[in-house]
């Protein structure tokens, strides 16, 4: 091999390496590939893309059982933006177990046809939020971006991009996006007693918060539609698992029969929650059905 031909090899090894981390705006997935994508970084961890989601949950709104108002707020909202009219970003809190994550991929399902998408987008990731919606932006689809269990420590990167992509950039937000979030914590980060003592009082008796305070609930507040999800009554909790075990083909009877195992099963979570009734009910139903081999 001549100089020359040694200088181009290493000429070329150094431009792939330069190119690896300049920043690239997103490839454009295949859009046929499916209706829910996640947001996915290249291996030197500087190029972002969207991989389609190839197995979906299939839930419907059908299975989401005792969250009624929930139910409804997200389903108008999200009928709202498919039909093109004025919709909401969503912040949902509460509960863990509830229904929060599933609710949204129930909607997912319910509106695909009507050019419903769903974007995965993970908390690390937010900083990514402009290139997301730039790619999507001048699709006839209508993009949700969803950010599943948020939640910020202080001083993190991706709370002030979160901040900025819901209300806060010079670019007004792409008409067919929403951001749906969901938290266990209402303002998204950890609140401390410390926090009390920025509070002041006015002579006539106001009571206004201190910058440590408004800093914390300027997120949440950026979100339209604030939804919150609570614990389950035990009665409540009983009829998800009715429902789930009639899903996996138990009968009347043997639902009936279930109710002591639920609520040991409950206790022994220290949960009465939509989600521990579903993993009981998969496991009652799987020991019923190889208990009759």
């Amino acid at each position: 091999m001549t100089q020359l031909d040694q200088f181009l090899v290493r000429a070329e090894a150094l431009l792939a390496r330069i190119e690896s981390i300049l920043p690239q705006s997103g490839a454009a997935p295949d859009w046929n590939a499916g209706i829910a994508f996640r947001w996915r970084k290249s291996k030197g961890g500087n190029h972002g893309y969207l991989q389609s989601v190839s197995h979906i949950s299939h839930i419907a709104l059908s299975d989401l059982r005792n969250i009624e108002a929930q139910k409804q707020q997200i389903d108008q909202n999200t009928k709202q933006f498919v039909h093109g009219q004025p919709a909401n970003n969503v912040l949902l809190t509460g509960a863990r177990g509830t229904g929060k994550s599933s609710l949204i991929k129930a909607c997912l399902n319910q509106y695909a046809k009507q050019g419903l998408r769903l974007i995965e987008v993970d908390k690390d990731d937010l900083s990514d939020l402009p290139d997301i919606v730039e790619l999507v932006a001048g699709r006839p689809e209508r993009f949700v971006i969803f950010c599943d269990d948020l939640s910020f420590e202080e001083g993190e990167s991706g709370y002030k991009a979160l901040k900025v992509a819901l209300d806060g950039s010079i670019a007004a937000q792409s008409d067919n996006v929403l951001i749906y979030a969901t938290s266990n914590r209402r303002h998204l980060m950890p609140e401390r007693m410390s926090d009390n003592a920025s509070y002041t009082h006015t002579e006539d008796g106001d009571l206004h918060p201190g910058e440590t305070v408004e800093e914390k609930i300027s997120l949440s507040e950026r979100f339209g539609l604030w939804v919150s999800f609570y614990s389950f009554k035990q009665d409540d909790y009983l009829d998800i698992v009715a429902h789930w075990l009639a899903h996996f083909g138990c009968n009347a009877e043997q639902i009936a029969a279930a109710q002591p195992d639920a609520l040991r099963w409950a206790l022994q979570r220290g949960s009465r929650s939509g989600r521990v009734a579903w993993q009981f009910a998969r496991d009652h139903a799987g020991k019923t059905a190889e208990a009759k081999r």
